[in-house]
């Protein structure tokens, strides 16, 4: 049995139902070794925008993804389905979830520093960098 920092690792969660510790991946292929990685658990401590990724719009198209604000608060932005708009941003706080439909494009931002957990399969997952972002808030 082997102690671990969900803010250092991630937790990947197989087929046949292993648990693993390993490397967070933001993206690229759930496949280490011929082994299927899974679903990927991460947990983070974010301070700004730049911590949450925010000049880039992320996708994953081989699952949902759930967001998890444990303290603190955040956004998430969706894409809107049609067009390059945005939809109208959902504020998460301690204790709220958010499931981002498989592949919708999304991104988010700090509200006020906050410690969250994502759950999704990373396989496939697409960024785009974000047209215009410097650091502001869109």
């Amino acid at each position: 049995m082997t102690r671990i920092d969900v803010f250092e690792d991630a937790l990947r969660l197989a087929e046949g139902g292993r648990i693993s510790a390993g490397e967070r991946r933001m993206s690229g292929v759930d496949r280490a070794d011929g082994v299927d990685q899974g679903w990927q658990l991460a947990a983070f401590h974010v301070e700004t925008d730049a911590d949450l990724h925010a000049d880039h719009w992320e996708m994953h198209p081989e699952s949902d993804e759930v967001v998890c604000v444990w303290t603190g608060a955040l956004r998430i932005v969706l894409r809107a389905e049609e067009g390059a708009g945005e939809e109208p941003p959902v504020t998460l706080r301690a204790g709220g979830a958010f499931v981002v439909p498989r592949g919708r494009w999304h991104r988010l931002e700090i509200e006020e520093p906050a410690d969250l957990m994502s759950i999704a399969r990373r396989s496939g997952t697409r960024l785009e960098r974000r047209a215009g972002w410097a650091g502001e808030r869109a």
